[in-house]
């Protein structure tokens, strides 16, 4: 592992350098989860991923579910909304527009994941994966919602690990339908580390080749998806700017590293989508699990939150 750059200095090719932005146009806060096409980009990069990967089982399952979530995102699915009143009101006191804490109570998430559960009985799936899914299944209502609620609240238990993979699965499609139709102008900044729509923990974070905001950085939603703006070489948990440095693996394409932050010990992933567009931040977060291995043993704690992760 190697440390390329501290407190925003580099020291090579490496690093992700200092970008200086023309004046132009200020980044877009917030880049709300495009529904038709979110799913489909990240089952095939999950299938493009496992060819020789020492998880190649488990990183084709995931591109089935992440299939199966484009077909489902793509039927006629109308989740609960605040109203306009409460979106306004959420916006003005730094509050998630639509948050994940209401997402179990709502009768048509609970419909969605039934359905997911129904069909995900067509797709190939490691046995533990299998058992699993019996077990959901064979879960009432009640059951079930407690498992949506564990998923939200970041409580899941570790010895049902497995069968909340397909609890989130459905969670994910839920909340990009929900921040898909949130008006732009009611998304502000939260907290640290926190979702401006859905309220829940980043997975990764990425440097964008985007035309007009190229080297802008963007903070990726663990559950809706969303992205929003965040400012390069900060930590995304804690908001500090001292004794931060990039971590990589040695020999191996630098276009994923994670930023670690001496302050609050944690670490989130940082991908560099100048360097390869066809990264995603759920599938490659999975692949690059081998990094997290390493920068867990060198003292860091996880702070992107990955729901195929759980566990690690």
């Amino acid at each position: 592992m190697s440390d390329n750059d501290k407190s925003g200095q580099t020291d090579g090719p490496a690093t992700f350098e200092q970008v200086g932005i023309p004046e132009r146009d200020k980044p877009p806060f917030v880049r709300l989860p495009e529904i038709p096409s979110l799913f489909e980009k990240r089952g095939s990069r999950f299938a493009s991923l496992a060819p020789g990967h020492q998880l190649e089982p488990f990183l084709l399952f995931l591109a089935e579910v992440s299939r199966l979530q484009h077909e489902l995102a793509s039927e006629p699915f109308e989740p609960a909304m605040p109203t306009e009143q409460d979106l306004r009101l959420r916006a003005a006191n730094a509050m998630p527009t639509v948050p994940r804490e209401d997402l179990p109570n709502d009768p048509a998430v609970l419909d969605l994941f039934g359905r997911l559960l129904e069909r995900a009985q067509g797709i190939e799936m490691p046995e533990m994966a299998s058992t699993a899914l019996g077990r959901a299944q064979a879960a009432d209502e009640l059951a079930r919602r407690a498992m949506l609620t564990a998923v939200v609240s970041d409580a899941i238990p570790m010895e049902a690990l497995p069968e909340h993979i397909f609890a989130a699965a459905a969670l994910q499609i839920a909340a990009a339908a929900r921040s898909a139709k949130v008006p732009e102008e009611f998304v502000h900044p939260v907290a640290d580390g926190v979702c401006p729509c859905c309220g829940a923990p980043p997975v990764t974070s990425a440097i964008v080749g985007w035309p007009n905001f190229e080297g802008s950085r963007y903070v990726q939603c663990s559950l809706c998806s969303a992205r929003w703006n965040h400012v390069r070489v900060k930590c995304v948990s804690c908001g500090s700017t001292k004794g931060i440095a990039y971590q990589a693996i040695e020999e191996q394409p630098d276009a994923i590293k994670a930023e670690t932050c001496d302050n609050c010990r944690t670490y989130v992933k940082i991908l560099n989508e100048r360097t390869d567009p066809q990264l995603d931040g759920v599938a490659d977060d999975v692949a690059s699990l081998g990094l997290d291995l390493l920068v867990g043993e060198a003292g860091w704690r996880r702070a992107g939150v990955n729901p195929y992760l759980l566990g690690y």
